[in-house]
């Protein structure tokens, strides 16, 4: 299983980014997958899961960012709108579970940096 994250890059408060997470060696629609978050010091926080269609979000990106796939593609994408200083992270993809939280269940791709900044 290879998962391979990009889009992060430098955006002003308010703007937007789409993050892409790119599949090899095995066929995505048969794992949920999702992204995580993580800043220097930090918890590492679970940011959105996709599995069998259903889409879950942490309470802190609910309504700014929207996780969808393309099964034709392999690709998994987390479109980040109303991007805040707080969203400042490293982000990964990686397959997920959700639980009360959304948790990793064992397979990364490696991460992208997202700076919010003005």
């Amino acid at each position: 299983v290879q998962l391979q994250a990009s889009g992060g890059g430098l955006v002003q408060p308010g703007g937007s980014l789409r993050l892409s997470c790119a599949a090899s060696r095995f066929a995505l629609d048969y794992y949920a997958i999702g992204w995580f978050r993580q800043v220097p010091g930090k918890e590492r926080e679970g940011v959105s899961c996709i599995l069998s269609g259903a889409t879950h979000y942490a309470d802190s990106v609910k309504g700014r960012f929207t996780i969808s796939r393309n099964n034709a593609k392999n690709t998994v994408y987390l479109q980040m709108n109303s991007l805040k200083p707080e969203d400042t992270a490293i982000y990964y993809c990686a397959t997920c579970g959700v639980g009360v939280n959304i948790y990793p269940t064992g397979y990364w791709g490696q991460g992208t940096q997202v700076t919010v900044s003005s």
